[in-house]
């Protein structure tokens, strides 16, 4: 009986013990999956594809230009107002992503560079992302984007 109490009472403690969640290697990756899929989205001409890597919420930061952008739907207007309106304008999207730092279990921080090729609004420079770990999976919370000077 005491063996028994004794069985009982370590399965209980470790049912009761949370796991403690880490950034993993396969978080790395979760993440730059993301932008991997963002830009072959872009390169499909799929804006809305592309979106899908921004979290969608009223919260989301998008910076670029000049200008700070609120809410995953004035990113997307923004996108739509200047790329969507024909193909040519998209062009041909590159990430090279340079560092992806952990910010504790559910965060990253990934710095990289973007180049926009063939289109009517070519460009390239440096964006440093914000993720975060939602039920959807990893998505983007906070863009700044900047253009290098030519």
């Amino acid at each position: 009986m005491r063996l028994l109490l004794t069985v009982f009472c370590l399965i209980a403690a470790c049912a009761s013990t949370p796991a403690v969640r880490r950034f993993a290697p396969m978080d790395r990756t979760a993440v730059t999956d993301v932008l991997d899929r963002q830009a072959k989205a872009w390169n499909a001409g799929d804006l809305t594809g592309y979106m899908d890597g921004y979290a969608r919420i009223d919260s989301l930061i998008f910076t670029s230009g000049g200008k700070v952008r609120t809410g995953w739907q004035d990113a997307f207007d923004h996108y739509q107002k200047k790329y969507a309106t024909n193909r040519k304008a998209m062009g041909h999207l590159e990430f090279a992503v340079t560092q992806v730092d952990a910010v504790g279990a559910d965060g990253a921080v990934v710095l990289g560079l973007w180049k926009l090729t063939e289109s009517e609004h070519p460009g390239e420079g440096v964006f440093s992302l914000v993720f975060e770990r939602r039920p959807e999976g990893w998505r983007i919370i906070h863009d700044h984007t900047s253009t290098s000077t030519p």
